[in-house]
């Protein structure tokens, strides 16, 4: 037995012993999102700084607190927070949490970041389903040996986004009045913004969203067989876009004047998405 599968379970048993109802459903909050896990009905918060082997973020507007619950009846786990590279930790550690969402019992996640709007055609402000994904952070959570009951050693991403998801989400958004355009998310390890010129590589590539996160978790839920549905908030402009410069202060801004529609969306997501995952369960 690995021992990351081993610490994994251990956490796994901490959390349950303070919630035991199973999530159906993980959620992970970027920066300046934070305020959606005020929708969780009956909660019970648990710090990370109370989890056996949870890594601690140091980046404001992310609280370190896991809140069980429910929405409209959901089993739901919401990440309010996460950790990132940049702030030292190692793959392993970053993606510790969504191994233990696994080992909770999460079917499907919804992961959710502040991103920057490459594609010009975004505005400040909106919010885009990803469609897919580059790494370009230059290394792979799976990498080490591999826990066969997480996954297979080599695993498929040409679905890392699930098209169903995405589909449910972009349906929901109209319904609410709005349109959620797709777009390719390209990660890099952060933490400086980036420059002009590689912004310019990077709409070459087919980007249209650039963030510090994501990608490293969307491997280990897919490498752990969980589906997932990414949502990007476009907090500001790529380098080179508009003739300003980039600061924390104006994501956590454009966070907060979004969170309203952002949190009517989600709400309305996980009931969907959980009648979605009963479908693709076999019977047990």
């Amino acid at each position: 037995m690995s021992l990351l599968y081993t610490n994994a379970n251990i956490a796994a048993d901490h959390v349950r012993a303070k919630h035991a109802t199973p999530p159906r459903v993980g959620i992970i909050l970027g920066s300046g999102l934070g305020g959606f896990a005020s929708q969780v009905k009956d909660a019970v918060v648990v710090p990370y700084a109370e989890i056996p082997g949870f890594p601690q973020s140091t980046v404001p507007g992310h609280s370190g607190k896991l809140v069980l619950g429910t929405l409209r009846g959901v089993p739901v786990a919401v990440m309010q927070g996460r950790v990132h590279a940049y702030e030292g930790y190692s793959l392993n550690e970053v993606t510790f949490p969504m191994r233990v969402l696994g080992t909770l019992g999460v079917k499907s996640l919804i992961v959710t970041n502040a991103a920057g709007g490459i594609n010009t055609r975004y505005a400040q402000g909106s919010l885009v389903v990803i469609s897919d994904h580059i790494n370009l952070t230059g290394t792979n959570a799976a990498l080490g040996p591999n826990e066969p009951r997480w996954g297979e050693r080599f695993f498929d991403m040409s679905s890392a986004y699930s098209q169903k998801l995405r589909k449910l989400a972009i349906e929901e958004a109209a319904k609410q009045g709005f349109t959620l355009p797709e777009g390719i998310y390209l990660a890099v390890l952060g933490p400086s913004y980036e420059t002009a010129a590689e912004i310019r590589a990077f709409r070459t590539l087919g980007a249209d969203l650039v963030g510090m996160s994501t990608v490293h978790e969307v491997i280990v839920a897919r490498h752990m067989g969980i589906q997932v549905l990414g949502i990007s908030l476009v907090t500001n402009m790529a380098a080179g876009v508009l003739d300003e410069q980039i600061n924390h202060e104006e994501v956590m801004e454009t966070g907060k004047r979004v969170e309203k529609q952002f949190t009517e969306l989600l709400v309305s997501l996980v009931p969907q998405i959980a009648v979605e995952d009963a479908l693709e369960t076999p019977a047990q």
